[in-house]
């Protein structure tokens, strides 16, 4: 499960820049290890906020110092093995990566596919949804006007999705902006 991802060098004592996706930002110091999108085991030192940005951190990664170290890093995604994080608190929350494999329906509990994934792009959280009826999958903004309910026990998302989820998007004129 993705935790966050290292950005650029910060200073030259070997910290770096760390964007933390956990609810408590500074909860990503607490799993131990993790593993880099390339294999590495990770083991954060120390983490102290940014400024500017509430899931910005700095953080001393342990075996990596000066600012060369430091820069090998960059967009390395950080990940935990999912049973590594226990179960959630509350039986109304759940972790993104739960939401995987749970089947879509609209308000009249009709099929409309499963989810795929729940990418961010930056913009926030979308459902990536493959469709009951095969073809390609689409991408839904994960809000609560688009998913107005999540029934984890019985394993599946309630859309209120547009007509048009699943239509091919429309070719666009190269010479319009």
């Amino acid at each position: 499960m993705l935790l966050g991802e290292f950005g650029r060098a910060h200073g030259l004592a070997g910290e770096v820049r760390l964007k933390s996706y956990t609810a408590d930002p500074t909860a990503i110091g607490s799993y131990g290890p993790l593993t880099g999108a390339d294999g590495r085991a990770v083991e954060i030192a120390s983490l102290r906020p940014a400024a500017g940005a509430p899931d910005m951190l700095i953080a001393c990664v342990a075996g990596v110092s000066g600012r060369t170290g430091a820069e090998g890093l960059n967009r390395l995604a950080l990940y935990v093995a999912r049973e590594r994080l226990g179960a959630p608190e509350d039986e109304d929350e759940f972790f993104a990566a739960d939401l995987v494999g749970m089947a879509v329906v609209d308000r009249a509990g009709s099929l409309v596919g499963t989810v795929r994934a729940v990418p961010n792009y930056g913009g926030g959280d979308l459902l990536e949804i493959a469709p009951a009826s095969g073809g390609s999958p689409a991408l839904l903004p994960f809000t609560k006007a688009f998913v107005p309910e999540i029934d984890v026990a019985a394993r599946r998302v309630i859309v209120d999705p547009p007509e048009d989820l699943f239509a091919p998007a429309a070719p666009r004129d190269p010479d319009e902006g």
